[in-house]
């Protein structure tokens, strides 16, 4: 007879869950030694069941279940040291993260890399005003867990280090590229912005901005033209709160 697998204490995230049944959820955790698991808490629903306050987003938590990974049993849960707040204009922000692990990570493949960054992140996120650098440098981790991550520092053809003064291009398939005499300035990034982005700095709104815009498209093949909820939401967001003021405030989060 084959013995149950059991998990003990392990350090996790809740990334997502739903209603299962009249009583019970099906969650989707982070783990640190186990990668993406999706467990069943049964009974979590029931009044006065202690598990229901605790199983929260952005909380770092400590799991056991029995089974698999996948479609295991959760059977306790608890809070690993002092959860993190996120102001509610940080919220989306932290949901974003959990989705782009949900697409970009497969289940029970573990990256325990990304885990921390991810809890770096969140605290990033707590702590004003550093949410835009804290996504920034999330992302950029999160493409180097994968192998997809592309050195900013350095010309790829020659392995000559970027220079501060100088302006290039950056291909996805290939990585820094000199840019020539006349380029398109919409289309080039000053060798400070990516050196700021290698450096993981970020110190300034330029380099940011520039991040945001070379992130973003290092991480469309890799979505393989998924769109993000996320994404969806807060342009939806965005939007009404212009329609409301009657302005455009040009602000982006995620």
């Amino acid at each position: 007879m084959k013995s149950t697998r059991r998990v003990m204490l392990e350090p996790a995230f809740l990334l997502h869950q739903r209603d299962f049944r009249d009583s019970s959820r099906i969650i989707e955790f982070f783990a640190r030694d186990h990668g993406r698991v999706c467990l069943f808490a049964r009974g979590v629903r029931r009044p006065g069941g202690a598990l229901a306050a605790v199983l929260q987003p952005f909380v770092p938590l400590l799991l056991s279940w029995s089974g698999p990974g996948d479609g295991g049993n959760l059977t306790a849960a608890e809070l690993a040291g002092m959860p993190t707040q996120l102001p509610a204009g940080a919220l989306m922000s932290g949901f974003y993260l959990n989705e782009l692990i949900l697409k970009l990570l497969g289940r029970e493949d573990p990256y325990p890399d990304v885990h921390e960054a991810y809890g770096l992140a969140l605290a990033g996120l707590a702590a004003a005003p550093g949410e835009g650098r804290a996504l920034r440098i999330f992302e950029k981790r999160l493409l180097d867990s994968l192998g997809l991550g592309l050195d900013y520092a350095r010309i790829a053809a020659s392995g000559e280090p970027v220079r501060a003064d100088a302006y290039y291009h950056v291909r996805a398939e290939r990585g820094v590229v000199e840019a020539a005499a006349g380029s398109d300035p919409a289309h080039t990034f000053r060798g400070a912005e990516l050196l700021s982005l290698a450096a993981e700095e970020l110190a300034d709104a330029d380099s940011l901005a520039a991040a945001k815009q070379l992130l973003r498209a290092a991480l469309e093949g890799p979505l393989d033209g998924r769109e993000l909820t996320t994404r969806t939401v807060a342009r939806a967001v965005r939007a009404g709160a212009r329609r409301s003021r009657g302005g455009n405030d040009g602000k982006e989060r995620s």
